[in-house]
């Protein structure tokens, strides 16, 4: 994958394993369903959406697939989230078990509405 210049979140997964990619494109189509109005980008190497600002992030490692949905909804998310290994941003969905589809949305639809309050703040429409 280093050889390779990832531009596009198709660039991502088409760099991945074989094994890894249905579940990486199962992540976008999660992830496009919650936030329907949410541009597509690469952003520190890693797929993310953006929408006032960027959303999420996901990508796959060794054992695990990653979710970046930045640290306040892994505060508010907290209960949710006690089956899986987390960090202040960051969750771990372990490789072998299925992505929890409702849980990837709600932390999606949280992450619109922060970054709508947000930008609604910046200009002063709040």
């Amino acid at each position: 994958m280093k050889n390779i210049k990832i531009e596009t979140i198709d660039d991502y997964i088409a760099a991945q394993l074989l094994e890894k990619r249905a579940i990486l494109e199962k992540f976008r189509i999660i992830i496009q369903k919650a936030a329907p109005k949410a541009t597509e980008v690469i952003s520190y190497g890693m797929p993310a959406f953006k929408q006032d600002g960027i959303l999420v992030y996901f990508a796959a490692f060794k054992n695990h697939y990653g979710f970046f949905p930045t640290a306040s909804p892994i505060v508010v998310f907290k209960k949710e989230l006690l089956p899986y290994k987390t960090s202040k941003g960051a969750i771990q969905f372990p490789a072998d078990k299925p992505l929890p589809v409702k849980l990837i949305q709600a932390i999606v639809k949280y992450r619109i509405a922060q970054n709508k309050e947000k930008a609604a703040f910046k200009t002063g429409k709040k």
